[in-house]
């Protein structure tokens, strides 16, 4: 997800990462929220998702996604730690090899400057692409737990970003925020429309056209494809 960078794809959560940058529909990069782009132009994925009205925010609740950062995928490291490993470059781990003690965020894909990590005063938040807030107002109020389990830690969803930028986004969605990074919108509004496909979400009418705003401008960006699946582990079931 750097798109004025090259790279090789890395490992993270257990599966083989790479990024889709640009509005080429290329896969260069290190780091990014991204499996390989296998879901065909993201412009044309945006006409499949249903519209509807936001449903009320009652009843919502972080804890209705599960504990933060559960490790769903059974790699023994929660995931908020496999994805500063990910995205991050110059990663030191600490002494139980998942803890990511310091690293670079370089660039930011936000607002493209480099953020430094070090834990404990970190800089640098783990973003939902579609904030679970909206989620649950689009759909996932709907769901059974393991669904809503899986749909936070999916690392489709998930990006190492400027911590400042991130708070002022909230829960935003295409609608209503954009990154201030201009060359980074049509990656990042191609992820939004990945993650609500893979999980049924809606999206209101002016979230489509603003969909279709930013994209149309980059009509070769492609659509992000894996991640994690829609079912966490049997574990997680219970509400």
């Amino acid at each position: 997800m750097r798109p004025d960078r090259g790279g090789a794809a890395v490992l993270a959560a257990g599966v083989l990462l790479s990024v889709v940058t640009g509005c080429t529909g290329s896969s260069t990069g290190a780091g990014g929220p991204r499996e390989t782009a296998g879901g065909g132009a993201a412009l044309a994925a945006v006409e499949s998702l249903p519209v509807k009205g936001r449903a009320p925010r009652t009843g919502y609740d972080r804890d209705r996604f599960g504990s933060p950062w559960a490790d769903t995928d059974s790699n023994r490291c929660d995931t908020r730690d496999d994805i500063l490993r990910r995205d991050l470059t110059g990663v030191r781990l600490g002494a139980d090899r998942c803890e990511v003690a310091s690293g670079t965020l370089d660039p930011d894909p936000y607002t493209g400057r480099e953020v430094t990590y070090v834990r404990g005063r970190s800089r640098v938040d783990i973003d939902h692409v579609v904030a679970l807030s909206d989620a649950w107002q689009k759909g996932a109020g709907q769901w059974d737990p393991s669904k809503r389990v899986a749909f936070a830690n999916d690392p489709l969803n998930l990006l190492a970003v400027d911590a400042g930028t991130n708070r002022a986004k909230g829960d935003g969605d295409t609608a209503t925020w954009l990154p201030p990074n201009r060359a980074y919108r049509c990656p990042y509004v191609a992820a939004q429309v990945a993650v609500k496909k893979k999980y049924g979400l809606w999206v209101t009418a002016a979230e489509k056209a603003a969909m279709r705003r930013v994209l149309s401008r980059c009509p070769e960006q492609r659509l992000p494809s894996g991640g994690t699946p829609t079912r966490a582990p049997e574990r997680f079931h219970a509400d």
